[in-house]
């Protein structure tokens, strides 16, 4: 058996399109001491095959950080085949609030240097010295409190589409570079009730160690992120402080919280929240588009890769192959559309969601 996918990805989504099982999407995430990540992650690889789970995992030294989609009928199996392995044993899941199960089509491990990219050295700062975990209904309410401080610790193309009313959204590509802004931006309010939040909880739980690193008394983090506040608040029928939708980081993009649209297509300007990827593949940005401009640009951000999309297959192959700097994401993507007043609600748009 191969501990890695052969077939071509058309196929993989072709089978998934068809396939009459019914999946579910979970997520977990543990920091944990694994003392050999790519024997373990073979293991893993050979063990979630034969249960027919497809997902990204990354695996490294400090831990674990998985998004799955589980055949129903072997999802007893798999949790039962968790409690085996001492590193996962009794590990939380969290669910998926809207979810048809296609949100993976095969099944993608990596060993990595860290679980979650940081920028610093191994015992630079205590990992596991984290702050306050909070279940979704206290984090619910403190995060209403005037005299608490939210931070959305997720990059700035996820809070674009949803976040918690009144939080601090940074305007940062990587996790690196969101910690070292919050501590920037809030040095001097190090006594305040800071209460953090992300998509699954995996990147605000060392980001409250980095804090309490740097002097923050009183850190907390939403345990089980957005996913699990979601999946509570509902159960307890309570309206949710987050609005808009909550960003993943699989086939669908997004899942809906809230009927708010909290963000602008980042073409014509008008209100929309729908993810896409351009359907040039040279290109390939992610960026948010209305239905109409969907429509006008065929999926693409730009009259320029409209162009490219229509070009014949090989040359198209020929730019995707030489990567020319006509559609190099350093040029033609990278913050492409976030200096223009089109990307997200004004502040005072956002004031009259908030209300």
């Amino acid at each position: 058996m191969f501990l890695h996918n052969r077939v071509d990805k058309r196929i993989l989504k072709q089978r998934l399109m068809e396939e009459d099982v019914k999946r579910t999407t979970i997520s977990f995430y543990r920091y944990v001491r694994i003392k050999r990540p790519q024997e373990f992650r073979d293991i893993l690889y050979y063990e979630w095959t034969k249960l027919n789970c497809f997902g990204r995992i990354y695996i490294a030294r400090e831990g674990i950080n998985a998004q799955m989609s589980v055949p129903e009928h072997h999802m007893d199996a798999f949790l039962e085949k968790l409690q085996t392995h001492p590193e996962l044993k009794n590990i939380p899941i969290n669910y998926a609030v809207e979810d048809d199960g296609k949100s993976f089509y095969k099944l993608t491990m990596k060993v990595r240097g860290k679980i979650v990219a940081d920028g610093h050295n191994d015992g630079d700062y205590d990992v596991t010295n984290v702050g306050n975990r909070l279940d979704a209904l206290k984090f619910h309410e403190l995060s209403q409190k005037d005299e608490t401080i939210v931070v959305d610790m997720r990059n700035h193309y996820e809070s674009e589409i949803g976040y918690f009313k009144g939080a601090l959204t940074p305007d940062s590509d990587t996790f690196r570079e969101e910690i070292e802004t919050v501590v920037d931006q809030l040095h001097d309010k190090k006594d305040q009730k800071i209460l953090l939040y992300c998509t699954g909880g995996i990147r605000c739980e060392k980001a409250s160690a980095y804090l309490r690193h740097h002097g923050f008394n009183d850190v907390n983090q939403l345990q089980g992120g957005v996913i699990e506040y979601t999946r509570k608040i509902k159960q307890l029928n309570l309206k949710p402080n987050f609005i808009g939708k909550n960003f993943v980081f699989d086939e669908r993009l997004s899942e809906r919280i809230t009927d708010d649209v909290v963000a602008r297509c980042h073409q014509c300007g008008n209100p929309a929240d729908n993810h896409t990827n351009c359907a040039n593949e040279a290109c390939h940005q992610l960026f948010i588009q209305c239905d109409e401009c969907a429509k006008h640009y065929e999926g693409c951000c730009s009259e320029e890769c409209l162009k490219v999309i229509h070009l014949p297959e090989g040359e198209q192959l020929k730019i995707r192959k030489e990567k020319t700097d006509q559609f190099s994401k350093s040029k033609n993507c990278k913050r492409k559309f976030r200096a223009s007043t089109k990307t997200g609600l004004s502040k005072e748009e956002k004031l009259v969601v908030d209300s």
